[in-house]
């Protein structure tokens, strides 16, 4: 995150680089020329999917998804509260998110699971800590689509 500071900016920090905060939260990936593959990773150098090398260009990703597959994780590191849910997000533009997805039951979605998979989701976007210089930092997650 150091690299993304600069001394005048006071604003709010995303937790992850393909993160954009700006002018409304959505995900960027970036989109091989030659393939069209795309990738979350802003710092890859070459398309796994055809060979090509450093020919990439950013691409906004849809804020709306569905899940794929999920998991109820209930032991985690001190402090974390569980149980909570964390899934596989697919996106429209091909690619797949793992995030974790609130406005979800976790016994209920254990219970009755069919219910989650496929779900239609909606990125949302919350405040998870500070940095050392008392910037937000902003975290992304899913949760159900309210349309």
């Amino acid at each position: 995150m150091a690299e993304q500071a600069q001394a005048t900016d006071t604003g709010p920090r995303p937790i992850v680089p393909w993160l954009k905060l700006a002018p409304k939260p959505h995900l960027e990936g970036i989109k091989c020329e030659k393939c069209g593959a795309i990738y979350l990773d802003p710092k890859r150098v070459a398309c796994s999917k055809c060979g090509e090398t450093d020919k990439f260009k950013p691409v906004s990703l849809s804020d709306k998804g569905k899940v794929y597959v999920f998991s109820v994780v209930h032991q985690s590191f001190p402090g974390i509260k569980t149980p909570y849910v964390t899934a596989i997000v697919d996106l429209p533009e091909g690619i797949s998110v793992r995030a974790n997805l609130t406005g979800v039951d976790p016994e209920q979605a254990q219970k009755e699971p069919n219910k989650v998979f496929n779900l239609p989701v909606e990125l949302v976007t919350g405040v998870a800590a500070k940095d050392r210089e008392g910037h937000d930092v902003v975290a992304f997650s899913y949760q159900p689509s309210k349309n």
